[in-house]
């Protein structure tokens, strides 16, 4: 078992993470970038990061949220769904990136544009991001998250206990964490990598190399603004460039990386030893 009881200060990175909360853990808050949003223009910080995720977190609570509860997420790669999962991790919830009218999930969250598509059963609640919701039972995501308490008691979990749910199959802290090492290994990351996510949140494997693993090294997640797989458009400020990309590799042969890229068929869920 792991206490994540975070203590003041800040580390670049989270090399001895055992569960996906050690990697928003208090001591880990500074002003060094963790989420770069090239599509909308914005870099939030590991402070800007851990503070949300915290928030996410309570919010999720009051929507009923608890250990083993299940949270369905869009896949959209954007700071509202990655900071959700990481505000799941904390109350010991399963995450699925695949939020399909017709989920019994306890929390759906989806874009505003998408609220008309839910018609939730009972014990359901429907969480909207990027816009006020049309339907007063349906919880506004910016507003909720942005006004709430930040404050998170410390909790204990457990490394072998599911975190993520994807295709009829769920996959544990450690496992996920394993394969962030490896894709830190892979490609050479540190602090001051910002990794482009070329590859669908639905995917454990993209959450794992191209989310997990940037922020175990102390780096930055990327989300690019994407005109094809592995295509940009327009160009990115040198400090926002990305040094490194998780991508599907679906075309054959896969395209020319610009840099250096971990194909998700290179990341392996196996966890190793």
């Amino acid at each position: 078992m792991t206490d994540s009881d975070p203590r003041p200060g800040a580390d670049p990175s989270a090399s001895d993470a055992a569960v996906v909360p050690d990697l928003v853990a208090r001591e880990r808050r500074s002003d060094r970038p963790a989420v770069v949003d090239a599509a909308r223009g914005r870099t939030h910080s590991y402070a800007d990061v851990c503070t949300t995720a915290y928030k996410a977190g309570n919010v999720l609570r009051h929507l009923g949220v608890h250990d083993g509860a299940r949270v369905a997420v869009e896949a959209a790669p954007a700071f509202q769904p990655l900071t959700t999962f990481l505000g799941s991790a904390l109350l010991g919830a399963v995450t699925a990136f695949d939020a399909a009218p017709g989920t019994d999930a306890r929390v759906v969250v989806v874009d505003a544009r998408r609220e008309s598509e839910f018609d939730l059963p009972p014990g359901s609640k429907l969480c909207a991001f990027g816009g006020a919701p049309d339907r007063a039972d349906t919880t506004h995501w910016e507003g909720e998250v942005w006004s709430e308490n930040p404050a998170f008691p410390p909790a204990t979990y457990d490394p072998d206990a599911p975190v993520l749910a994807a295709d009829g199959a769920t996959h544990d802290h450690a496992t996920l964490l394993d394969a962030a090492r490896g894709a830190v290994d892979a490609l050479d990351l540190t602090a001051d990598d910002r990794v482009d996510l070329r590859a669908p949140l639905s995917d454990p494997r993209a959450v794992a190399a191209g989310v997990l693993a940037p922020l175990l090294a102390g780096g930055a997640v990327r989300l690019p603004v994407v005109g094809a797989e592995g295509g940009e458009s327009g160009e990115a400020d040198a400090a926002e460039a990305a040094t490194a990309a998780v991508a599907t590799g679906d075309s054959d042969p896969p395209d020319a990386p610009d840099v250096p890229t971990l194909w998700l068929a290179d990341v392996s869920l196996s966890r190793s030893g």
